[in-house]
């Protein structure tokens, strides 16, 4: 079921009454924290069993799939090609999420990497999208170094690194686990988390893009992600 909220975003998956902690059915990873800032609130949160949870995702390559399972379901990234080639150095495989575009937000991802392990095994979330030659993305690799397990801008060149502090790598096994990103625009610093939501995997600071929309990927690796949820205090009523 999915109920329509203001600016005509959507909030997907069941009864909005019921903000409840999400069934960890799928793994034993856990919801992450509502952390702060707590008053943003819920705009957008999706798990992919119904029709209209996936209508608000458009793919931007050909490697997605939606797959049911039993009472839930998932978003499914099959191929390690991808179709798209960008005309800048960044990821080949990205979904967006239809809707107001966001500028301070908290996006929660509940994913995991279906790729064999390796150095670069990686899922990405994309912010401040403004088209395929301008935007965000957080990079969370297996392993850490000037390419990879980083947060970077695409702005009209080949991506540039604009991370702060980072990990020696994200720690990607074959389980579910929660990815969050969240942004504050006055400031315009970026924290990423992986699992706990109390301390930043990656930092960052810039204010290149303001509004822009959100998503889910990879740059050129396999994923499944189970849930998405998105807190924002600023909405955006242009499409």
């Amino acid at each position: 079921m999915a109920i329509r909220l203001a600016n005509n975003f959507r909030f997907s998956g069941i009864l909005f009454a019921l903000l409840i902690p999400l069934s960890t059915s799928l793994s034993h990873a856990q919801e992450p924290g509502s952390g702060e800032p707590a008053e943003w609130p819920v705009i957008s949160w999706t798990q992919f069993a119904n029709p209209s949870d996936r209508a608000s995702w458009k793919p931007v390559d050909d490697g997605w799939s939606f797959v049911d399972d039993g009472p839930r379901g998932f978003f499914r990234l099959g191929k390690k090609e991808s179709n798209y080639q960008p005309k800048f150095r960044s990821p080949t495989h990205i979904a967006l999420l239809e809707g107001p575009e966001l500028e301070s937000f908290e996006l929660s991802v509940r994913l995991r990497s279906t790729e064999p392990d390796y150095g670069h095994r990686d899922a990405c979330l994309f912010f401040g999208w403004q088209s395929p030659e301008r935007f965000y993305y957080a990079h969370l690799a297996k392993a850490m170094d000037d390419r990879a397990n980083q947060i970077f801008i695409v702005n009209q060149a080949d991506r540039i690194k604009i991370s702060t502090s980072t990990t020696s790598g994200t720690a990607w096994d074959d389980g579910w686990h929660w990815v969050r990103v969240r942004r504050e625009a006055r400031t315009g610093a970026m924290e990423v988390f992986f699992d706990d939501m109390t301390r930043p995997v990656m930092t960052a600071t810039d204010a290149t893009f303001g509004m822009g929309k959100v998503g889910v990927g990879s740059f050129d690796d396999r994923i499944d992600v189970a849930e998405v949820i998105v807190k924002s205090k600023d909405v955006s009523q242009r499409k």
